[in-house]
């Protein structure tokens, strides 16, 4: 895997970083956020999509919407990510 850094939430330290990366050979994207613990949370998830047990839920801050958005315009773009 090969992970290109695309975005970070603003005004964050080290200790506190939802990101976003993508993987260059893939193009998979790979979220960094606080990890989904509430029951319920977990629940709708499951319900609604399921979660494998190599899978979780990620919170990514509402802050980070339109930097997501641009930094995904942007990866359309690029020739060189699948």
């Amino acid at each position: 895997m090969q992970l290109r850094f695309l975005v970070i939430a603003p005004g964050t330290d080290n200790d506190h970083c939802p990101a976003m990366q993508v993987d260059e050979k893939t193009g998979d994207l790979v979220l960094v956020g606080e990890t989904v613990t509430d029951p319920n949370d977990l629940a709708q998830l499951q319900e609604s999509s399921g979660i494998s047990p190599n899978e979780s839920g990620v919170r990514v801050p509402a802050r980070m919407r339109k930097l997501i958005l641009e930094a995904l315009r942007e990866l359309e773009d690029d020739p060189t990510v699948p």
